[in-house]
């Protein structure tokens, strides 16, 4: 009996010994979220069978009444001048670089929207008028600045949508006076 028991205790032990040994590679290493843009994997291109679904789904969609409603938008003013901002800002996203803006409201609400929903930042950029979205908690951090306050912005990214009369901008980064407001924290997608 007692044979069988440190027959299995060392059997455990040499298991948990592996599993330890092997779990950075399984499970990153814990230590360095970091991810080399060398090691990427490269997107591997679609088929033509892959095209050809993406472009049965998107007529699909614009045939949809939200696709009409979209199309529409475009092509009026409206969607006109938001396509247009996103022309004078898009090399500042490509690049992720510093955008001066002026604070143009810290109050802009949706129509039919509830207290509860998310906050919006709305800054002018060269000229436009770009919104930025935040939860109730995380628009706490903005609380010190007023309209007309300039600050210094950063975004990777930008929407579009006819239920939004601005660009919408992701605000990655946001400083005031050289003092960070906000900085988006992206470790967490480099997880696998």
């Amino acid at each position: 009996m007692k044979k069988t028991i440190y027959f299995l205790i060392l059997l455990l032990v040499v298991v948990s010994g592996l599993v330890f040994s092997f779990a950075p590679f399984a499970f990153g290493s814990g230590t360095n979220h970091e991810i080399n843009n060398e090691s990427k994997p490269t997107p591997k291109p679609l088929s033509i069978a892959g095209k050809k679904a993406n472009l049965d789904e998107r007529k699909k969609w614009e045939a949809s009444p939200d696709g009409i409603k979209y199309k529409e938008w475009e092509v009026s003013p409206e969607g006109k001048k938001v396509h247009a901002s996103y022309d004078k800002i898009k090399k500042d996203i490509k690049n992720f670089t510093d955008m001066e803006a002026v604070v143009t409201s810290l109050t802009f609400q949706r129509k039919n929207a509830t207290s509860s929903g998310p906050k919006w930042l709305i800054v002018r950029i060269k000229g436009e008028e770009y919104m930025m979205q935040f939860s109730p908690k995380g628009f706490e951090q903005f609380n010190s600045l007023k309209v007309n306050d300039k600050i210094i912005v950063r975004s990777r990214s930008a929407g579009y949508s006819p239920n939004h009369p601005y660009l919408i901008l992701s605000g990655d980064y946001i400083a005031h006076n050289n003092k960070v407001l906000f900085k988006r924290d992206l470790s967490k997608n480099n997880r696998c």
